[in-house]
């Protein structure tokens, strides 16, 4: 079988079938984003394409950093096959001007209310309390009401200063070191992972300086390792 040339679109198998399709987009694009443009992240649950996806990327060199970065990686517990794509992509296409531009979907950035904000409600579809228009008696009972159920404010914990080290929790069992090594090797000044011996679920990465940490930090915090498992990634407390 002839030797299939590099390309600037991957394409990945072995991916878990059971997770829903805009979960596994967000989880591929912030993997496969770090090495480079993402131009699209393509994913369908037909049954011909059950457990497969294809990155684009703008060029070949970052489509191969990916590669050899990526490969083996184990994505919601299932290792990553990588190959380069055989057919070029509509994005390539149109990227290099082989096909007329069209208004593709963007699916690099997943839709803003899928990274946890909440979407409003267009003008026309806002109940009238929604427009500063409640109805008196509706605005009379809610004032009664809070009135009469105030609480105290509660003081919110101050977050943790920046540091080099980050603190990193709600791991699924059977994570190791090396697969978040890995994840976090991705970013600039990694030095190591640290799982917490008889602690189950937590552990400790370092990096070089708390810029470095941050940048991981911002990336990665609420990544999904399993499906029923979003990682927390914050600044360690100083000691």
């Amino acid at each position: 079988m002839a030797a299939v040339p590099p390309s600037p679109t991957l394409y990945i198998r072995n991916l878990d079938e059971k997770v829903h399709k805009q979960e596994l987009r967000k989880a591929l694009y912030y993997l496969f984003s770090n090495h480079g443009r993402v131009l699209d992240v393509v994913a369908q649950k037909t049954m011909k394409m059950r457990g497969q996806a294809h990155i684009v990327f703008e060029d070949i060199p970052s489509a191969t950093a990916a590669m050899r970065s990526l490969q083996g990686f184990p994505l919601f517990e299932k290792p990553m096959t990588i190959h380069y794509a055989r057919s070029t992509s509509s994005a390539t296409k149109i990227a290099q001007g082989l096909a007329p531009s069209v208004d593709l979907p963007q699916p690099n950035r997943p839709p803003q209310h899928q990274l946890g904000a909440i979407p409003q409600l267009p003008t026309s579809q806002k109940r009238p309390w929604e427009e500063g228009s409640e109805p008196d008696s509706k605005r009379a009972r809610i004032e009664e009401t809070t009135s009469a159920q105030a609480e105290p404010e509660i003081e919110e914990e101050a977050p943790n200063p920046p540091s080099p080290l980050l603190f990193i929790s709600n791991l699924p069992l059977g994570v190791s070191e090396e697969m978040l090594s890995m994840l976090f090797q991705q970013y600039a000044g990694f030095k190591e992972v640290r799982l917490v011996s008889g602690k189950p679920g937590i552990g400790f990465v370092e990096y070089e300086t708390d810029v470095q940490a941050e940048t991981a930090k911002s990336v990665l915090n609420g990544f999904k390792l399993t499906p029923t498992h979003p990682m927390k990634v914050e600044f360690a407390k100083a000691v």
